[in-house]
């Protein structure tokens, strides 16, 4: 503002008692965008890393829009940790609650569909609308899941034919701590599909999202923290997936791992984990994450032991 428009501004609340209508034009200040770094969320808080590194978060053009937390060794076994503390917890909900809480997660998912739109565009998504189709098939996903709760024993359980007087069941339960480490595309859809069956039957989860497009897969956070799922049963991870990979395998903390990634070295890194600490490593290759691939029900398997429990007849 110049000298005389303040003046003249002045004298308009002295005369009027209150400033005019019209305020002299301003011209719009120059200024810093505030860029937002998305945290890790372990235990149910959003940290930062404790290595203090940053991971930017660039568009297809190269344009820094955001920064993401780097995380280490050290942040792998805090999430690792604090998953193991929840597991138990959250594999006796019962199947019901089970599946309310993924309902309800698809639920702020849909609340938040604009925000999340958004961070699937800038994180490398070319248009809007189909970025708006991988946010609703990531909501149908969550919801399918969500079904599968209160039908997985009756589905995968059996009553086997035995020889003996005794009740032969098997059913399928939770392993325990699963590590995931998701495929770059499509970021939230591919994240959110493997997230979903691997809570459904009751494990925790320790989730690395996409390297390339993390945006989305960090935000996600903020659907858990709103959706009761208990604290520690996902923690979210962004950074390196190379540098997270080893750790995973070799904890003997983490029960079974699912990977998506396409890198050789790395399914040959975490292949070798079945023989030095026989954890369940299972590779997957989808090829199409919208199609029946994406939602097969024997995902769910992949993250299971199945129980066999004997009882005599008559007692």
């Amino acid at each position: 503002m110049t000298r005389g428009s303040i003046l003249c501004y002045l004298r308009s609340i002295l005369s009027n008692g209150h400033p005019s209508h019209t305020l002299p034009d301003m011209p719009p200040p120059d200024r810093l965008t505030v860029l937002k770094t998305s945290k890790l969320y372990i235990g149910g808080r959003f940290v930062r890393t404790e290595s203090g590194r940053v991971w930017p978060a660039n568009t297809p053009a190269g344009n820094h829009v955001a920064n993401t937390c780097w995380a280490s060794r050290k942040d792998l076994r805090e999430a690792v940790r604090a998953a193991r503390s929840a597991q138990k917890g959250w594999a006796t909900a019962s199947p019901y609650l089970k599946g309310q809480i993924l309902y309800r997660m698809a639920e702020m998912l849909e609340d938040r569909c604009d925000a999340f739109v958004n961070e699937i565009v800038r994180g490398g998504v070319s248009n809007k609308e189909e970025a708006e189709l991988e946010l609703k098939a990531s909501v149908d996903r969550l919801v399918y899941f969500a079904g599968w709760s209160d039908k997985i024993t009756a589905v995968f359980g059996s009553v086997n034919p035995v020889s003996t007087p005794h009740f032969n069941f098997t059913v399928p339960e939770p392993t325990g701590v699963v590590g995931l480490l998701c495929p770059n595309e499509p970021s939230l859809l591919a994240f959110v599909s493997m997230l979903a069956a691997s809570l459904v039957l009751g494990n925790a989860v320790v989730a690395v999202v996409s390297e390339s497009q993390p945006l989305a897969g960090a935000s996600f956070g903020e659907v858990l923290a709103t959706s009761d799922v208990p604290a520690g049963v996902v923690n979210l991870l962004t950074g390196k997936q190379s540098e997270l990979a080893a750790p995973m395998r070799t904890h003997l903390d983490v029960n079974a791992i699912v990977a998506a990634a396409q890198d050789a070295d790395m399914r040959a890194l975490l292949g070798q984990a079945v023989a030095t600490n026989l954890k369940r490593v299972s590779l997957i290759d989808v090829d199409d994450w919208y199609g029946p691939a994406g939602e097969d029900p024997y995902q769910i398997l992949k993250t299971a032991e199945m129980k066999t429990t004997w009882h005599p007849v008559g007692v």
